[in-house]
């Protein structure tokens, strides 16, 4: 089992910054994913950025290119947020995801509200 505490959510207003903190802890393989997701009401849960354990680029959704940035600390992950918009207002959730002999492993944190406001 992985435990995900995620921290940093808040208000701010449209142009202001957060910092999202996701503390992985628990049977953590050596190879996952650490990722944030956000769900706006009405809205699917989407992908805004994640990154690998072994290296390689950080993947973005196209919204949040330039303004946000994703970056992991062993295994605790950050999401740099400027700039930011009032239609980035929503839950963010930290995911960690893993696989093993076949086997995925999808882990996600609580939630944690960030409202945009002008």
């Amino acid at each position: 089992q992985v435990q995900l505490v995620e921290s940093g959510g808040g208000s701010v207003q449209t142009g202001g910054s957060l910092r999202l903190s996701c503390a992985a802890s628990g049977n953590i393989f050596s190879f996952y994913t650490m990722g944030w997701y956000r769900q706006a009401p009405g809205k699917e849960r989407e992908l805004v950025a994640r990154i690998g354990s072994g290296g390689g680029s950080p993947v973005y959704a196209d919204s949040v290119k330039g303004r946000f940035t994703i970056s992991r600390d062993k295994n605790t992950v950050f999401l740099q947020m400027n700039s930011l918009k009032s239609e980035d207002t929503a839950v963010y959730y930290c995911n960690l995801f893993q696989r093993l002999m076949g086997n995925d492993y999808d882990y996600w944190g609580q939630g944690t509200q960030v409202t945009v406001s002008s």
